[in-house]
């Protein structure tokens, strides 16, 4: 299983370059590769115990693989195959396909990484893939949102780097296992970059501009796989001590309720499903024991809505409501809005469940509000004017897309089976009725706008400072 484990990191990268080689194929071979990969993460799910490889023995450097593992690299496997599917039939060149590959293959390896080292060449891969994909319509605009999408990026994984040192420094080992012993300002930086990376609390205000301004299928990437590359490694530290597991819970907590605070009052329907990606990823970090099926979850959900999304006849909510759109449109934002609100036969629901009964005391309260957030958010799909001749941007590879990650909703859904009891099942639907309630008698008819001042370039990295001030003071208690 070594051999394969070796073999299945590079799939990614070589089918990459094949495709400048053979520039027909480009479309196939990146579906070959999302199927290497699901194939790989399917099997995980087997594997009576871990996978580990030592590369560098005496400096810590190690491959770990595990079921955890399994489901964000099975996320990775169906959301990039939809991508592919979605973009089809159209114009797309084999840059596009290659660096979509590049994409695909650097998170993979961040998956497996445990630790600080190679995890760190993996993200900054990862990265400046990212940026290409972003800056690939080549629009001022494109390479604006880009370029500062790079900025965070590499800042981030500078504070990162020398937090990684000062634990090779303190044991001579890049092992996230050396984070306990560690001093309290490695943590501190170690966590910032993360942060930074998964979009995750104040640090992550840039995500909402980068992920809303990309074109529509580099969207559904970002928000569906490539922010998780830097939530594994967080649930992963939160393993090494109970101390690092309270951290993690509570930035989870925060993220939540900011994510959810600002996703109820937007307007904008990219804006307002970016903002609810920090507020999922938040509530992936809560359970870190039991992240991975939420984060599977997370990214078919998030996927399909934001490629929806794209079809919208306007991005403007108030406009939507005088706008019917296309039903059958309507009827796929409505199942994955239902899902993401924890309605019961969907994955949304089971994820949600087992998440819950993962928390701690301190969380539930704040857990349960965001739940309520969730809904009211996401009432703001399903209660759209529709009909049959609506309107709708039909997009050649949109079905295809959309089916595959819908049925894959449907499926995970068997994952928790034990969510389905009465108990369970009723809270489900009075927290979702709740949040339907608030959003027709007040949240509906509610015109506040939010400022974007924290999310504006020249404050991103005050904010950055803000939440390493607060890590640091966290770390020391």
């Amino acid at each position: 299983m070594n051999s394969i484990t070796i073999a299945w990191i590079g799939i990614p990268f070589f089918l990459g370059f094949i495709i400048f080689l053979v520039p027909k194929l480009n479309r196939h071979l990146t579906l070959w590769g999302c199927i290497a990969s699901a194939a790989y993460g399917f099997q995980l799910f087997l594997e009576p115990s871990p996978i580990k490889l030592n590369l560098l023995d005496s400096f810590g450097v190690t491959l770990e693989v595990d079921q955890l593992s399994g489901y964000f690299i099975l996320t990775n496997a169906l959301v990039t195959a939809a991508v592919v599917f979605y973009c089809w039939q159209s114009d797309k060149t084999a840059f596009f396909y290659a660096q979509t590959l590049l994409v695909h293959g650097s998170l993979n390896a961040a998956f497996v990484c445990a630790d600080f080292i190679s995890l760190y060449v993996a993200l900054e891969v990862s990265g400046i893939a990212a940026f290409l994909l972003i800056a690939y319509p080549r629009s001022d605009r494109s390479i604006w949102v880009g370029l500062r999408y790079l900025f965070i990026s590499n800042t981030a994984m500078l504070f990162y780097l020398v937090g990684a040192v000062l634990v090779y420094q303190t044991h001579h080992s890049f092992s996230f296992a050396g984070l306990q012993g560690s001093p309290p300002e490695a943590l501190a930086l170690i966590f910032l970059g993360l942060l930074i990376k998964a979009g995750v609390f104040i640090s992550g205000l840039w995500l909402p501009l980068t992920h809303s301004e990309s074109e529509t299928p580099v969207s559904a990437l970002l928000s569906g796989i490539v922010v998780k590359a830097s939530v594994l490694p967080l649930l992963r530290c939160a393993g090494i001590s109970e101390e690092i597991d309270t951290i993690v819970r509570i930035f989870g907590v925060g993220t939540a309720l900011m994510g959810v605070s600002y996703a109820v009052l937007e307007k904008d329907t990219k804006r307002m499903l970016a903002f609810h990606t920090i507020s999922q990823l938040g509530l992936i970090l809560a359970a870190p024991a039991v992240g991975g099926f939420y984060t599977l979850s997370h990214g078919l959900v998030k996927s399909s809505l934001f490629l929806s999304a794209g079809s919208l006849p306007s991005r403007n909510f108030k406009e939507l409501q005088h706008k019917p759109i296309n039903t059958k449109l309507w009827m796929c934002l409505v199942i994955a809005s239902l899902s993401i609100s924890g309605f019961p036969l969907l994955a949304g629901f089971a994820a949600k469940v087992l998440t819950i009964k993962n928390l701690l005391s301190w969380q539930v309260i704040a857990m349960n509000i965001a739940a309520v957030g969730t809904a009211i958010s996401f009432a703001k799909f399903i209660f759209l004017p529709h009909k049959i001749d609506g309107e709708q941007q039909d997009k050649p590879g949109f079905w295809l897309a959309i089916i595959f990650l819908l049925t894959g909703l449907c499926i995970a859904n068997i994952i928790y089976i034990p969510a389905y009891n009465i108990t369970d099942i009723t809270k489900a639907i009075v927290t979702i009725a709740i949040g339907w309630l608030a959003y027709h008698l007040l949240f509906k008819h509610l015109s506040i706008y939010l400022p974007r001042i924290f999310e504006q370039f020249e404050h991103l990295v005050g904010v950055m400072s803000l939440t390493l001030i607060l890590l640091f003071w966290i770390a020391l208690a």
